[in-house]
């Protein structure tokens, strides 16, 4: 393994490990998000702290956490590498050694990965997210939904990022696997309603 694949690997990971949704909720005086609804320290869960603003600006950050590691990565040693910082991103924040690798469910994350690298990728699952969230109102459905439309989008253009993001997907998909056994017993919370 090359240095600089070691030093984006390092780049990646620290900039995806930083539990966004924690450290807002707790400087916003909210305390600990992991005590709140599903425990997750995603946006969604953020929402349920009653502040629209701190679960908005979780996100963001959770996907520009991403953006910059892959940017700073291409930066400092060419394009090969922001994927490699990309992916020990979107593993930072699924794995954050900081929680004892308890972290976020990806979906932001890897739209922060994809908007640099396959930008038209990103384009399909913003919109495959935003209009599944406005209409079915199920937080988990509308990110398992955008995150299998990132190696559906790759392999409709050829991308050679294919098998990087049917990984990534199918880790989404992984770290929503109490959401889908919800879905199945038709207990899956819709946004605006209380975890059930």
């Amino acid at each position: 393994m090359t240095q600089e694949t070691l030093f984006a690997l390092a780049l990646g990971y620290l900039l995806g490990s930083v539990p966004f949704g924690l450290v807002l909720t707790r400087l916003a005086g909210k305390g600990d998000v992991r005590d709140i609804g599903s425990g997750n320290i995603g946006a969604t869960n953020v929402l349920r702290t009653g502040s629209k603003r701190l679960a908005a600006l979780t996100l963001i950050l959770d996907c520009l956490k991403a953006t910059a590691a892959v940017l700073i990565a291409q930066g400092l040693w060419g394009t090969a590498w922001g994927p490699v910082a990309g992916g020990a991103a979107l593993i930072g924040h699924l794995y954050p050694v900081w929680l004892k690798f308890k972290g976020g469910k990806g979906v932001a994350t890897l739209l922060g990965i994809l908007i640099p690298l396959l930008p038209i990728a990103a384009a399909v699952y913003a919109a495959v997210w935003v209009i599944l969230l406005l209409t079915i109102r199920i937080s988990s459905v509308a990110g398992m939904a955008a995150a299998v439309s990132a190696p559906v989008t790759a392999a409709i253009l050829h991308s050679p990022l294919l098998p990087m993001l049917l990984g990534f997907a199918l880790l989404v998909l992984w770290k929503h696997r109490e959401n889908i056994l919800r879905l199945k017993a038709g207990t899956e919370p819709r946004i605006g309603r209380a975890k059930g």
